[in-house]
């Protein structure tokens, strides 16, 4: 049998309000999350016994890695023997707010079930991978997502309303850091109640931007865990502010970061007709790199990709 090639997208919080700390440790939260045109690639082909390799050597290829104990509660829920070789080709950072775990985790479960002939269906591959990580669940749809609870309920966006995202050109960029999930929410803890924001509160502003036709996804932008990351990590927020003054770019963070990220206009040239959003003024992406690593450092990840 071939190997099998899954790509396994980044994913970017447009809107996110974690709004409490569950009895179960994990937080509330409402969530905007869309999938992206960007990201890695995980190949998989069979084997005796699960096994992981990948081209960055940093990644772990244990079994503390999602793309394993995917394979693993797929396996058990399904009763299949047997195993299989995953070669991950690793392209979205590491600690950046991106979903590259989930995701990779998600591309592990597609790749198996497919090969087996679907023994899953799709409701129960998501159920799955809920219980593997919070946010794999929103991989599933195929594009725009309102994620609540700890990320695992997980509702598409209304066609219309989805294709004010969809295809909307974005820079990613990161500086030379990450910054572990478990720190970011445990800040916003140690400084609650006014670290979170009220449940009622997120869901007026997501249902008031969803209920403006004419809403730009520029609206939508929220991020309340960029308080604890903005707080430490001062070269985030100077950054951002930079772009905003030289560019009008207005950036946001991923999730709990360190990946922030700015939409931007289309180039004049898109032909007329086109299903894309109306071209905006010039925004030079080439001198936007420059700026972020002449803040960062050249070794800052830049990316220009687009929703999905």
């Amino acid at each position: 049998m071939s190997p099998l090639s899954v790509l396994a997208p980044a994913k970017l919080n447009l809107f996110l309000a974690v709004t409490g700390r569950r009895a179960d440790g994990y937080h509330d939260l409402v969530s905007v999350a869309a999938p992206l045109e960007f990201g890695d690639t995980l190949t998989m082909e069979p084997a005796e016994t699960f096994s992981l390799t990948c081209d960055d050597p940093a990644v772990p290829t244990d079994e503390t890695n999602l793309v394993l104990i995917a394979a693993r509660a797929w396996a058990e829920a399904t009763g299949r023997r047997g195993g299989a070789k995953f070669v991950l080709q690793k392209r979205i950072p590491m600690g950046a707010g991106l979903g590259g775990g989930s995701s990779d985790a998600v591309a592990a479960l597609r790749a198996l079930n497919a090969r087996e002939g679907r023994p899953l269906e799709s409701a129960a591959l998501a159920e799955l991978a809920a219980r593997v990580g919070s946010d794999c669940a929103l991989f599933f749809p195929g594009g725009p997502v309102v994620m609540r609870g700890r990320g695992e309920r997980v509702a598409p966006l209304a066609a219309p309303v989805a294709a004010r995202l969809r295809g909307r050109r974005v820079l990613i960029f990161q500086p030379g850091f990450a910054i572990a999930t478990p720190w970011a929410y445990a800040q916003l803890a140690a400084k609650a109640p006014g670290s979170y924001w009220p449940a009622r509160d997120a869901e007026a502003r997501l249902a008031a931007w969803i209920g403006e036709a004419g809403a730009p996804a520029e609206a939508l932008l929220f991020n309340n865990m960029e308080q604890p990351a903005f707080a430490k990590f001062i070269a985030l927020p100077a950054l951002l502010d930079r772009l905003l003054t030289q560019f009008g770019l207005v950036a946001r963070m991923s999730g709990s970061g360190s990946a922030c990220f700015a939409l931007l206009p289309e180039p004049a040239t898109v032909a007329a007709g086109s299903r894309r959003p109306a071209a905006g003024p010039a925004v030079p992406v080439a001198a936007i790199t420059q700026e972020i690593r002449a803040a960062w450092g050249p070794a800052a990840f830049v990316v220009e990709t687009r929703l999905a």
